[in-house]
């Protein structure tokens, strides 16, 4: 397991736009069909990584609770599926259906859009307010695979939280933990 952390993007950046194909309605989705009223969430994450593995529970859970909260949430894999052929775009939609994604869960073949949004690992998470501006970039929480500390979504949910306050996030952004993204050669 690679620990390769997140490369922490500017704070104020506008969200890079996107269109890319949507491995479990195979359908193309762009970032304005995908974006909440109050904001948006873009995950980087795959199939396989034990980072995302111990997570996706919360994951599912966040998401759904914040898209009724009209948060836009989506997933996004850029792993060279060539040399890590489980995270082809057949086994995401497998796997998004097995996990129970309620969000889009996209294939970025080109690795362009990660490149854009200078993602490093899975997880790599990054919240954008309703002007597609970024408010928070960085971890879940502080549980990692065998450390001991429970998954509670406590970084993300308090950033959701202070979004829809309207209440400026005085906490500490602390860069995820992951596996490095699978760049192709």
């Amino acid at each position: 397991m690679a620990n390769t952390p997140s490369n922490m993007l500017p704070l104020g950046t506008k969200a890079p736009k996107f269109t890319l194909r949507d491995t479990i309605s195979n359908t193309m989705l762009n970032f304005e069909s995908i974006k909440g009223k109050h904001g948006t969430v873009v995950m980087f994450i795959c199939n396989h990584c034990p980072f995302v593995l111990h997570v996706n529970d919360a994951l599912v859970s966040i998401g759904k609770t914040y898209q009724d909260k009209h948060i836009g949430f989506v997933a996004i894999s850029s792993n060279d599926v060539e040399n890590y052929p489980q995270d082809g775009p057949e086994k995401m939609t497998k796997h998004a259906k097995r996990v129970g994604y309620p969000f889009p869960y996209l294939y970025d073949e080109s690795q362009e859009i990660a490149k854009a949004y200078d993602a490093a690992c899975t997880p790599d998470i990054y919240v954008f307010d309703n002007e597609d501006t970024l408010i928070y970039r960085g971890q879940l929480d502080d549980s990692r695979p065998g450390n001991g500390i429970p998954v509670t979504g406590k970084d993300l949910k308090h950033a959701l939280d202070c979004l829809l306050n309207n209440k400026e996030n005085q906490m500490p952004q602390k860069p995820s933990i992951g596996c490095n993204i699978k760049w192709k050669n």
